[in-house]
């Protein structure tokens, strides 16, 4: 225990934050902007445990000026007060916040976009490991009233059905008449989300018809309370409302639960940031980066409904549609709860696999199983060639073993899956980077 203890320190060390950080004469310590999902509860939730961390006293949040606007409130031993922002709109206001320099940090629930990284330059690059920072995992719900009987949708009915094709829940095998849409406002990184995996990626938009919400709680509240209604939000907000298992191409249908989220199989699981600009000269501003990142941090991130970056082994049951050499893996060992990704069209790391080979190591040697006890398992997208869809596979595994032999972990096995076993359709490249992943299994 004292061992895991000190590797989890080592990994995420807490002398950055503990160390006292500068109170300012005037203005807020701290700006944050962005991600409703966010900004909501889970930003508060950290800037708390930051603040007490810091042993300022009588912490708590209180309302600004604006709705979606919070304020969080702390003294010092000697009773100077300190006030960190958070301002909740979405996603995209976050990084306007950032060009104008009304943010310190910004909150989003989706990747900063290509035109955002340009506007953004001058601050430094914000796709580095050190700027784009994930925080935390949540899957996207599509969540329906508890009394419709339907269990399960495909991510083209989704499409069809939040474009207006579909709009009868006759059409779909259920009754109730008319389909009500539910959808997050303009602004919002989960509409950006549900846009790129759902809409966009079949050519559709939302229908004019859909009602918009900025706040994910009245959202999940408005479906909960409408027999004929539909609605797309994050993990934590499904609230009253019923969450349908999805299907993503030939992958099999999955609910939005807590190990296939952590992982990112769920089809509509998404990652959640903070975006640190490299040029910043704010110190609460990279404490708080570097709490969140920390086993405290995480555990408020898990405390406020999301999936914290922990690495835990699970079972998985073997299933006649899984090829009979996986299963036998299943059956002597356990899965680890990453997923290893890599950056588009590229054999390298993208940066939260940066951040969990870190992880992964840690849970490793805390668990004594440097020695031949770790079977790495790559998966690719669909090519031309199986056998080059197999070796690519294999080759994305022997990039995660490189990580790891350099921390003493000795591998037992190293397989390639070729394209089998999709978690999301192949026609689309947000589907084809899904598929192309590495797992972690221990014996």
């Amino acid at each position: 225990m004292i061992l895991r203890v000190l590797l989890l320190l080592t990994l995420f060390p807490l002398s950055a934050v503990s160390a006292p950080l500068p109170i300012p004469d005037q203005g807020p310590a701290l700006r944050i902007q962005g991600s409703n999902t966010i900004g909501a509860a889970l930003g508060p939730a950290l800037v708390k445990g930051l603040m007490e961390l810091q042993g300022l006293q009588g912490v708590h949040a209180e309302p600004a000026e604006g709705a979606n606007e919070q304020r969080v409130i702390g003294k010092t031993r000697q009773g100077k007060t300190l006030t960190i922002e958070v301002d909740a709109h979405g996603s995209s206001t976050g990084f306007a916040a950032l060009h104008k320099a009304s943010a310190d940090l910004a909150a989003a629930s989706r990747p900063i976009k290509d035109s955002e990284l340009v506007d953004l330059e001058p601050l430094g690059d914000l796709k580095s490991p050190e700027a784009e920072q994930v925080i935390a995992i949540d899957g996207l719900a599509i969540i329906l009233n508890p009394r419709n009987p339907l269990n399960t949708l495909n991510t083209e009915q989704l499409a069809q059905i939040f474009n207006g094709e579909i709009s009868t829940w006759e059409a779909l095998g259920g009754i109730g008449g008319a389909i009500h849409l539910y959808a997050r406002d303009d602004r919002s990184g989960t509409y950006d989300t549900f846009k790129d995996l759902v809409l966009s990626r079949r050519g559709k938009a939302l229908a004019a018809s859909a009602k918009r919400f900025e706040s994910s709680e009245q959202l999940s509240d408005a479906v909960s309370q409408d027999p004929q209604g539909i609605g797309f939000i994050g993990l934590p907000y499904v609230r009253q409302a019923k969450a349908v298992a999805i299907v993503d191409g030939d992958s099999q249908p999955m609910l939005p639960l807590n190990s296939l989220i952590a992982t990112e199989d769920y089809p509509l699981s998404r990652r959640l940031f903070f975006y640190l600009p490299p040029t910043t000269h704010n110190p609460w501003a990279k404490a708080l980066v570097d709490f969140t990142q920390s086993s405290k941090g995480q555990a408020i991130v898990a405390a406020n409904g999301f999936i914290a970056q922990r690495v835990q082994a699970i079972s998985v049951e073997p299933r006649p549609s899984m090829p009979e050499d996986y299963q036998a893996i299943a059956r002597e060992a356990q899965r680890l709860t990453v997923n290893f990704r890599f950056e588009e069209g590229s054999a390298s790391l993208d940066n939260k696999a940066r951040q969990d080979v870190q992880r992964v190591v840690a849970y490793i040697k805390g668990h004594g199983k440097l020695d031949k006890q770790v079977t790495l398992v790559g998966f690719g997208d669909i090519k031309n060639d199986p056998q080059r869809a197999a070796l690519l596979s294999k080759l994305r595994a022997m990039a995660v073993r490189r990580e790891l032999v350099k921390s003493g972990v000795v591998l037992r096995d190293i397989r390639g899956f070729g394209a089998q076993m999709p978690v999301a359709a192949n026609t689309a490249d947000e589907g084809r980077i899904k598929n192309r992943r590495v797992e972690v299994w221990v014996y």
